[in-house]
């Protein structure tokens, strides 16, 4: 996996993946930003709601659920010093489906947070808090 970063000015960069994506991240005013994109930070956070979504969809349809929907709502606290690493992180998915079994729902968070999820181990593993939790909604 590859990807690079380039300055564009001020506290702007521009990151792009090695598949060829682009991605503005930008820092706030009082930090010499113009908040034009997302945090670096952010940005990590996003990559573990991804990374995990990614798992639990999977999971759930090569088990041929009838899922519709599924978010993520992350929250996460930093510590307060330098540098400002993430100490806890909160995944709370919201499944939406179709005669959908809680065990089988619960069955997928916990495989990608305890196998498969590289983000969330790889923080994990380096001392994050890292905690899930979901609801299913009958649609």
């Amino acid at each position: 996996m590859q990807a690079t970063v380039k300055w564009v000015d001020g506290m702007m960069f521009l990151g792009e993946s090695g598949s060829g994506h682009t991605v503005v991240m930008d820092g706030a005013p009082e930090s010499g930003g113009r908040n034009m994109g997302i945090r670096p930070m952010e940005m990590l956070l996003l990559g573990v709601g991804g990374c995990s979504s990614f798992d639990v969809v999977q999971i759930l349809q090569k088990g041929r659920n009838n899922l519709v929907n599924c978010t993520v709502e992350l929250t996460a606290e930093r510590v307060d010093a330098v540098p400002a690493i993430f100490s806890k992180i909160h995944l709370h998915f919201i499944i939406k489906g179709r005669d959908l079994k809680l065990a089988v729902v619960e069955r997928a968070v916990k495989l990608s947070a305890e196998k498969y999820c590289s983000a969330t181990i790889m923080l994990g593993n380096a001392g994050v808090e890292m905690t899930h939790d979901f609801e299913v909604i009958e649609v």
